[in-house]
């Protein structure tokens, strides 16, 4: 179904686990070309790579913090030097960055949430851009930026997960302006957006907090990274999904935002 990935160079942020590790090697079992990042470098690397590696694909690690327009720059320019191009952009990179309530937020919690979220997205599609372009032009056919963007942007997010929550509905939003300004290139924005995945995300919470949530839920469990991860395939991909643009597509298990 997703052959045309085949030797599509694809970039992800936040790669080295949970959704956006899934995300790498479902393409890697396509036969695309790889880059895989974090913040910094994973104990497990070396496993990780051998794993991507297997399906005989080219996988490369680039080891960036994308809450830096500075460092986003680089990690987009050393992709595309070590690629030669790059034809699909997957911001996954984010996080909860913690919980405040609406009393205790400083600049400094909202900086860093914010820069997490929505800054490390907007910086990283900024430098993309061009070669986003230049790809679709010699292709003949459309690129793509993908973001992980949250059920929470829809309904709130928790308790003292406001700016979390409020970040997600800023990327769904803006995604829908950028269909606007690059259509005309030839590039498509479309967010993938989990509800609740059985991720480190979620590691803090209690067995019964988890019950609970999982009891909202009509699958009546957590979804696992491996579910969601095909999202970024079909999004990805042309044939697939080359007239769908400006989209959500929520990956949820029947658990809906009001």
């Amino acid at each position: 179904m997703f052959t045309d990935l085949k030797n599509k160079r694809v970039l992800i942020t936040g790669s080295s686990a949970g959704m956006g590790l899934a995300a790498a090697l479902a393409f890697a079992r396509q036969g695309a070309k790889v880059g895989i990042n974090s913040h910094n470098v994973p104990p497990e690397l070396e496993e990780t790579l051998s794993l991507l590696r297997q399906y005989g694909g080219e996988v490369e690690f680039l080891q960036a913090d994308v809450t830096r327009s500075d460092e986003c720059a680089h990690l987009v320019a050393a992709f595309v030097e070590r690629f030669g191009g790059l034809d699909v952009l997957i911001n996954n990179a984010g996080g909860l960055g913690g919980r405040a309530n609406l009393e205790a937020i400083d600049d400094e919690f909202y900086d860093r949430v914010m820069d997490l979220n929505a800054r490390s997205a907007l910086m990283m599609t900024r430098f993309a851009i061009p070669h986003l372009r230049a790809a679709a032009k010699a292709r003949g056919e459309t690129t793509c930026v993908i973001s992980t963007g949250s059920i929470a942007g829809r309904e709130g997010g928790g308790v003292g997960a406001g700016v979390y929550a409020a970040s997600k509905a800023w990327l769904h939003d803006i995604h829908r302006n950028w269909v606007k300004e690059f259509t005309v290139d030839g590039i498509r924005f479309n967010i993938v957006s989990p509800g609740t995945i059985d991720t480190a995300f979620h590691d803090g919470k209690s067995d019964e907090l988890r019950a609970k949530i999982a009891a909202s839920i009509p699958m009546g469990r957590f979804g696992t990274a491996e579910e969601v991860a095909p999202a970024f395939l079909f999004f990805a991909s042309h044939a697939c999904s080359g007239y769908i643009t400006g989209q959500i597509l929520d990956v949820n298990g029947g658990q809906m935002a009001p």
